[in-house]
């Protein structure tokens, strides 16, 4: 199953999400002790959340980066520098198993078998979806809310020192 249609901040909110467990609760278990099984686990854990996607887009706008750059300084070869940018990039791209077989690693030495197969298994229900797919707006409007809410305790602490001291050069 793929999850192309959810929106990639959704995508980057679950990854912040397993982040955080990853960085809070770890199992205690190492690499080395990781069976086939639990790094499979992992990886379907990862493909629900959606965890890695953000990922995708890395050699793509490195290779869009060094093309303007070398290109700007070599416009009369700006189509030779992009069909060799793209012939490298399409080399490289092969490497990107290898971030994903990282990911399995941390997902794998954070949580249990068990746990993974338990996130899987929310991320791919109908609530999981809806999660990742709300995410972005439950993001965006929580931000809004959280600035108002901070420029009304900033306003008032001041109001409120400014009451208690009374009048202050600033």
């Amino acid at each position: 199953m793929t999850f192309n249609n959810i929106p990639s901040l959704a995508k980057s909110a679950a990854a912040a999400l397993a982040l955080t467990f990853l960085t809070f609760a770890p199992t205690g278990v190492t690499a080395q002790e990781l069976s086939e099984s639990h790094l499979s686990a992992a990886r379907s854990a990862i493909a629900a959340t959606g965890a890695t996607e953000s990922f995708d887009s890395i050699l793509l706008r490195a290779s869009g980066t060094l093309k303007n750059s070398l290109s700007a300084n070599n416009p009369d070869k700006a189509g030779k520098i992009s069909d060799v940018v793209d012939q490298e990039a399409l080399a490289l791209a092969s490497r990107r198993g290898q971030l994903e077989d990282e990911a399995a690693r941390l997902f794998g030495n954070a949580f249990s078998e068990a746990e993974l197969n338990e996130i899987e298994a929310f991320f791919n229900s109908p609530t999981g979806k809806k999660y990742l797919g709300s995410t972005p707006i439950l993001a965006r409007e929580l931000s809004k809310s959280a600035r108002v809410w901070a420029n009304g305790i900033t306003r008032d602490l001041g109001k409120n020192v400014i009451e208690k001291l009374g009048p202050v050069n600033q």
